[in-house]
């Protein structure tokens, strides 16, 4: 087996992991069952992770980046707010239906860690990830668009990790049933209600 960076190796386990999560479920995967999908031997499993508490947090932040990734691109100045916030919001979405079960592998890795007293951190850890990541992303395009905001970043950003995790959820328990467009408009419309243009400041 070719020999290749602890860290490159580490992204191929943790992918595998999330192949076999997504698969299996996550009670039912083992660090056997992961080497297996990754091809390699269970030695290299545990010299690239001590616990699964660190496997588990590896799948966590990098599910996330599957996403964020998507949108990062997706959220660059158009000519209008609405368009701008209602791209990334659709880059999100479509991420969403193109890959239900990875995005469905989530809420159970949620309620797999608060089961667990061990592992009741990453719960938290997960979900503050969130809000540092619609942080992060709202920052960026404030400072590119010249915006700022009627409330505090971190108020704005923790709203819409709820909101868009709200959504998925509904999403994946009723499918197309539902008029997304229309949600995703009406979400878009608060958010950019929500922020003003510095050129163009309100009363």
């Amino acid at each position: 087996m070719a020999r290749m960076p602890s860290a490159e190796r580490r992204r191929q386990l943790t992918e595998a992991a999330i192949r076999a999560m997504t698969r299996d479920g996550v009670d039912r995967t083992t660090t056997r069952s992961i080497a297996a999908e990754a091809g390699v031997s269970l030695s290299v499993f545990h010299y690239c992770f001590d616990s699964k508490q660190a496997l588990v947090e590896s799948v966590i932040t990098t599910i996330t980046d599957h996403s964020v990734s998507v949108v990062k691109q997706a959220l660059r100045p158009r000519d209008t707010l609405e368009e701008t916030v209602r791209a990334g919001f659709q880059a999100y979405w479509d991420h969403v239906r193109a890959h239900p079960a990875e995005h469905m592998l989530t809420y159970e890795l949620t309620q797999y860690a608060l089961r667990r007293a061990e592992f009741a951190h990453l719960a938290r850890r997960q979900h503050e990830l969130y809000g540092d990541v619609y942080a992060e992303l709202i920052g960026t395009l404030c400072r590119t668009m010249g915006l700022r905001l009627r409330v505090p970043l971190p108020v704005l950003a923790r709203y819409l990790a709820a909101t868009t995790d709200g959504l998925t959820l509904h999403y994946l328990v009723l499918g197309g049933q539902t008029d997304w467009d229309g949600i995703l408009d009406t979400v878009t419309a608060h958010v950019v209600g929500l922020v003003q243009d510095e050129a163009r400041p309100g009363p």
